[in-house]
């Protein structure tokens, strides 16, 4: 599912007006990304996998497959346990895989918005999901 107003062309245009060079956009299908084992130093994710049916934990670990090992993580979404199941576990679990510095932030504990505004906007259990493999 592709948002009306986040495209490739604005992606595009949003790094030219940032002056990066050093990335391109494509379309993809999260649940089986068209990339060999670890090809990225990098995986950012924002509110992308809530909105997509299915074990979506397995679908975080579809995304970290493509992760370079020593890369890093920035996975941003609604971490709810009726979507994601019990999130501490999984955080356990990428530990024992030997993810390293993993952390479950909590975005809606002021740093970013308050509770009540995630409670209106509907994102409660907004959360990061960051750490490095």
């Amino acid at each position: 599912m592709e948002y009306a107003s986040f495209n490739k062309l604005l992606c595009e245009n949003n790094a030219k007006a940032e002056g990066v060079g050093n990335v391109c956009f494509g379309y993809g299908d999260a649940t089986h990304l068209d990339f060999r084992d670890e090809s990225f130093d990098a995986v950012v994710s924002n509110y992308v996998y809530h909105n997509i049916r299915g074990d979506r934990q397995a679908l975080l670990l579809e995304t970290l497959r493509v992760l370079k090992k020593g890369g890093t993580f920035i996975i941003h979404d609604i971490f709810s346990k009726f979507r994601y199941g019990d999130m501490s576990s999984f955080v356990c679990k990428l530990k024992r895989m030997g993810y390293e510095d993993v952390r479950l932030i909590d975005t809606t504990d002021g740093t970013f918005i308050t509770k009540r505004e995630a409670g209106w906007l509907a994102l409660s259990r907004s959360a990061l999901l960051t750490g490095r493999k």
